[in-house]
This record gives C-alpha cells, structure tokens and sequence, in this order.
C-alpha cells in the first residue's frame, strides 16, 4: 500500500478554501473545486475592484468641490487654479469634506481662489 505524505497540508488547503468560500449558495460552498474556482474569481474582482474604488473616490470628490465651487461663483478649474497660485496644500479628499460638512471654512478658501486667480 503506498504512503502518503502530503494528507495534513492538503486538508489545511483545502478547508482554507472552504472556510473562504462561506456566505456563497449551494455547490460553491459545499463542494470544493466551485468553491476554489468561485474564490479565485471573487479575488480577481477584489484585486481590481481596490483600484476601482480610489478612481470612484476622486471622481465623487471632485464632483462635491466642483458643485460647492459653484455656489461661490468658482468653476472647479478656478478654484483649484486659484489655490494652487496661493500655496494652499489641501488635497481633494479634505476640500470635499469641507465643503459637505463646513461651509464657512469651504467659503474662506474659495475667497483666496478668487483674490488669486483675478491677480
């Protein structure tokens, strides 16, 4: 009878497919090989998916500076152009929350936009 060697790991790698494949239905829990493709699957959409999510990301927050821009009399194009002239260095993510959750302070930049953009 031949001896095998290789039992204790293939179990471990198994079952770690297993336990992964957890919260899916029918044959992509219960049997392993859907389950090992199922997973392989899931992590290429993940792999891709965490670049996808800092293009959404940047896209929404541009969107928010630019709508609040608007309420200043400011395109987005200005407003960035304005703050970048006076050596503000505030990136879009804080400029975004400024401008949903503090108007006023939102309103102090889009001032020095203006006075440096019109100079």
């Amino acid at each position: 009878m031949p001896r095998t060697k290789t039992v204790v790991p293939g179990r471990k790698r198994r079952r770690k497919v297993m336990i992964a494949a957890k919260g899916n239905r029918g044959g992509r829990r219960k049997l392993y090989q859907t389950a090992k493709e199922t997973l392989m699957r899931a992590m290429q959409f993940a792999y891709r998916d965490r670049r996808t999510k800092k293009r959404d990301f940047r896209s929404l927050w541009i969107v928010r500076i630019n709508a609040a821009a608007r309420l200043h009399g400011l395109s987005y194009n200005k407003f960035i152009q304005g703050l970048k002239a006076a050596n503000v260095e505030i990136d879009r993510k804080i400029l975004a929350d400024l401008a949903v959750r503090d108007a006023e302070a939102f309103a102090r930049l889009a001032e020095v936009a203006k006075e440096t953009h019109a100079a």
